[in-house]
């Protein structure tokens, strides 16, 4: 009987361990933490740069816009072609504009604060600080209609040619740049320009792209245009202005400070300087200033 109670008392702690070890649970590992999904790039806000440049740019531009497409998808470009003076009159009118490339020194003068007050006599103050370079180059050519009917081979023979009023000169207006190169040419072969123009040996034209017009087309004899302009209409300059008949013909280029976008304004002006850039202008005659 001893014998029977211990086995019954061994068989029921036996099955009372079983009982507690089949409820037991045992701890469930931590869960496994989820992986951080990797960071997405924004894509870069799309902004509008609105860009004032003197007509003898034009081709030169559209080219390198197309250019900068691949360098900052995110930037469209809208440009505003006309002459310089005519540019600087619309900025400072409040014409939206971001960056402003002109054909002459005189026109950014007037928007810069910095400048001469017997230039800026208005003490305009449109001109990003720190952001104003020479860009670029050009030359001042003398051109001709295809044939030459009136035999013009040089400025000599054009100032010959304007004494004896046997020729028509196409130039651009006192407020163009081109204007204001002819008219030192002019001067230096102490040409009256007044005289000339009233007696009718002077066309007049708003911006050099009209010269390089009237020049194509052959209702003057000749005109005064940049190297550039000649390249582009596909007209061989007879002479080219030195530096004592009209100075140098430098470009300058600022941010506004007016601008909307100053920052991505600064980047396409600084695209410009690049070897891709400069190879476009000068391509056609631009060089670098």
């Amino acid at each position: 009987m001893k014998r029977l109670g211990t086995l019954l008392l061994v068989l029921s702690l036996t099955l009372g361990l079983a009982a507690c070890g089949g409820t037991a649970s045992s701890p469930s590992p931590s869960a496994a933490p989820t992986p951080a999904a990797p960071a997405q790039s924004q894509p870069a806000e799309a902004v509008e740069l609105i860009v004032f440049a003197a007509a003898s740019m034009t081709e030169t531009l559209n080219q390198i816009a197309a250019l900068y497409a691949d360098v900052a998808p995110n930037v469209k470009l809208t440009f505003n072609f006309d002459s310089s003076g005519t540019l600087k009159t619309q900025i400072e009118e409040g014409a939206d504009c971001d960056l402003f490339l002109s054909a002459g020194q005189k026109q950014m003068n007037q928007l810069d604060v910095t400048a001469d007050p017997a230039v800026n006599d208005k003490g305009l103050d449109f001109v990003l600080q720190g952001s104003r370079v020479d860009l670029l180059e050009n030359r001042v050519t003398l051109c001709v209609p295809e044939g030459n009917p009136a035999g013009i081979e040089s400025y000599d023979d054009m100032a010959q040619a304007l004494k004896d009023g046997t020729i028509l000169l196409a130039m651009g207006n006192s407020d163009v740049p081109v204007g204001q190169y002819t008219q030192k040419i002019l001067a230096y072969y102490d040409l009256d320009e007044t005289a000339l123009a009233g007696a009718g040996a002077i066309t007049y034209c708003t911006n050099v792209k009209e010269v390089t017009t009237q020049v194509s087309e052959g209702s003057v004899d000749c005109g005064v245009i940049y190297c550039t302009d000649a390249f582009s209409a596909g007209l061989t300059p007879v002479a080219y202005a030195t530096a004592e008949m009209c100075g140098q013909v430098i470009y300058p280029a600022a941010v506004l400070s007016v601008s909307q976008h100053p920052t991505e304004a600064q980047a396409f002006l600084d695209y410009l300087s690049t070897p891709e850039a400069m190879a476009v202008f000068e391509a056609v005659g631009f060089a670098a200033a």
